[in-house]
């Protein structure tokens, strides 16, 4: 692993990845919720919150507003991604090169999705690797997306897989590995024994009560987790800035959940 805690994708070597992929991953349900957010210009003002480090946005929405953006957001480029309209094993198809998004885009970043367990894995490591080695000539940090799915795979959130996912991002070159929570202080710290130098972030998941999505979070701190990449949680929300306030407190800070909350009550 390189040095990364100087890197855009990180503050004070912690990381919060403002995660807007959603549209072509989950498609526009994620979007109803809070129906703004299917601006990408709302989640782009959102993203200049001092606590997000960077955004990750694919091609075409990196294209269409982050020049607007360029000088108080830092973009994490998702170079692949599928439709939840594709029926097939867990696969992802490669949208954007790493060319394309450190010289027309102007990425200071990078991530890629891998499903370990998937009878496509072997053409996706095989991909991450072409991604990572060119990434390294640029100078960028690469953001594994972590997943393990598909017929290899019975349990996804059992805490043994989910420590093998953090483990493979090691074991393949990421900076950071995004992998699911898997449910407690005592199995994160197994995940992160397993990542090594490599930092391991929570995927944020489905919306929670800010209590228990805080709580999540905490654990993850409390085991050594550099932090979460995050996106219903924060932009399903009708004041996404109070949770961001509130994450600031718990991934940098390292305070208490009832800490946070009280420095970003409900109604502020």
């Amino acid at each position: 692993m390189r040095p990364i805690d100087d890197a855009p994708v990180t503050r004070d070597g912690k990381v919060l990845v403002l995660a807007y992929d959603h549209g072509i991953e989950h498609g526009p349900v994620d979007f109803d919720p809070q129906p703004e957010s299917a601006n990408p210009e709302h989640v782009f003002e959102v993203a200049t919150h001092p606590a997000v480090t960077s955004l990750a946005v694919g091609k075409g929405v990196a294209e269409a507003y982050y020049p607007s953006y360029e000088d108080d957001v830092s973009l994490l480029a998702k170079l692949n991604g599928t439709s939840n309209l594709w029926m097939g094993e867990p696969d992802s198809a490669v949208n954007c090169s790493v060319e394309y998004a450190a010289e027309e885009l102007g990425a200071e970043s990078i991530g890629f999705t891998v499903y370990p367990g998937t009878n496509c894995e072997v053409e996706m490591f095989e991909e991450f690797r072409e991604v990572q080695e060119k990434a390294r000539e640029y100078g960028l940090p690469v953001v594994m997306w972590s997943y393990a799915r598909g017929q290899g795979v019975k349990n996804d959130t059992k805490d043994d897989v989910i420590a093998y996912a953090a483990r493979l991002g090691l074991e393949l070159g990421a900076d950071v590995a995004k992998v699911k929570y898997p449910g407690s202080r005592e199995a994160m710290e197994r995940v992160n024994r397993m990542a090594g130098p490599t930092k391991v972030i929570m995927s944020g998941g489905s919306k929670k009560n800010d209590r228990e999505f805080l709580e999540n979070v905490k654990s993850v701190i409390d085991a050594g987790g550099a932090g979460l990449a995050v996106g219903r949680n924060v932009w399903q929300r009708e004041n996404p800035r109070r949770i961001l306030d509130a994450l600031e407190k718990v991934i940098y800070e390292e305070a208490s959940v009832d800490e946070a909350l009280q420095a970003a009550p409900a109604k502020a």
